[in-house]
């Protein structure tokens, strides 16, 4: 994620010497390419089993990915005045309004519709995650105490997965069941990370993302791409609750294999998009108004081509235009009052 987000422990993504690790700007710019391409491709898996096929595999692991090197930035937050004052401006503060652009957006461009209700505790869309990310910061210094941080982060995923009384507040459901990415990010260290830097972790990586392919192809007809999610039961999924600690494990495994493949293809020098990881944030909450107004206006179904195969490249295109575009310079030049507010009139001086 980018500064705001991902930084907790050395800031803004430094590495030992205080530079920016180009690896992980490129990390996250790739994994939010990912995110983009996930809601591009929604609309196409109901008429193209390949386009479900590519949603199921981005879907496996690009959320937990993008949670992993949250955690792991998050390693040095605790609730010291400096930190908290970055939790509230970089994570709270935005949250609030986008919460309150998104359900405004909204009702703007359909004002013929039943608007969603407005709550700042039902975290609109996109906004889940800000809400989710605000938590587990929060509850870092937990984590950094318990024995066995992991173990325990996944049973509370299991637990959350078979139960239905959750609720809704802050998107909990997803807070939990995603849990453990981020706790696991907490515990990695960089050399973890040059572990999947390795010559025969890249080869592997090339079958192990066919095969994921190959097998959400199959499963293309078969599975309710809900599980993906993490945002319900197990029992709203048809599952008896007894299934939970099964489907999870499935569910992690999957994500980590495939976290692995991907980390080990994320180039270690700087690129053309390298600058571009810093706004990741930006990319993120701002391509929810473009994806809304294409559901809203019906975009994916004003010509039969669009869901034909030269219809699905140029989507896929047109995603990765689109992200790259609302990561860049300029766009965060003009966003950034709302992204990163300086508040430090908010703020007493802590001696």
């Amino acid at each position: 994620m980018p500064s705001q987000v991902s930084g907790g422990g050395r800031p803004r993504g430094e590495g030992a010497a205080g530079q920016r690790d180009p690896f992980f700007d490129n990390a996250k710019y790739l994994a939010i390419v990912l995110v983009a391409l996930g809601h591009s491709w929604e609309p196409l898996t109901d008429s193209s089993r390949a386009a479900m096929a590519l949603y199921l595999t981005v879907y496996a692991f690009h959320m937990p990915a993008f949670i992993l090197i949250s955690g792991y930035f998050s390693r040095g937050f605790d609730l010291g005045p400096a930190k908290l004052k970055r939790l509230v401006s970089g994570v709270l503060v935005p949250y609030l309004i986008f919460q309150v652009l998104y359900v405004g957006f909204q009702r703007w461009l359909e004002p013929d519709a039943r608007p969603d209700a407005f709550s700042l505790l039902n975290p609109w869309y996109l906004n889940w995650f800000l809400a989710a990310l605000f938590l587990w910061r929060l509850t870092t210094p937990i984590w950094q105490l318990v024995r066995w941080p992991v173990a325990v982060s996944f049973l509370v995923a299991v637990v959350a997965s078979a139960t239905r009384e959750v609720g809704s507040d802050f998107d909990l459901m997803r807070v939990l069941q995603f849990l453990p990415f981020f706790v696991i990010g907490l515990q990695l260290r960089p050399e973890h990370f040059a572990l999947v830097r390795r010559r025969w972790v890249r080869i592997a990586a090339v079958p192990v993302f066919a095969a994921a392919l190959l097998a959400a192809y199959w499963l293309a007809p078969r599975l309710d791409s809900g599980w993906l999610y993490h945002n319900s039961c197990v029992q709203d999924l048809h599952r008896p609750a007894w299934t939970a600690p099964f489907s999870t494990l499935a569910l992690f495994l999957a994500a980590a294999v495939l976290i692995i493949a991907f980390l080990a293809w994320v180039p270690r020098r700087r690129t053309w998009f390298t600058a571009l990881g810093a706004g990741t944030l930006y990319g993120y909450l701002l391509h929810g108004f473009v994806i809304k107004i294409s559901r809203w206006y019906e975009w994916y179904d004003a010509a039969a081509w669009i869901r034909r195969p030269l219809g699905e490249l140029l989507v896929t295109l047109l995603g990765i235009a689109m992200i790259t575009a609302l990561c860049s310079a300029p766009v965060r030049r003009v966003f950034r009052p709302l992204m990163e507010p300086r508040m430090n009139w908010a703020f007493r001086k802590v001696t």
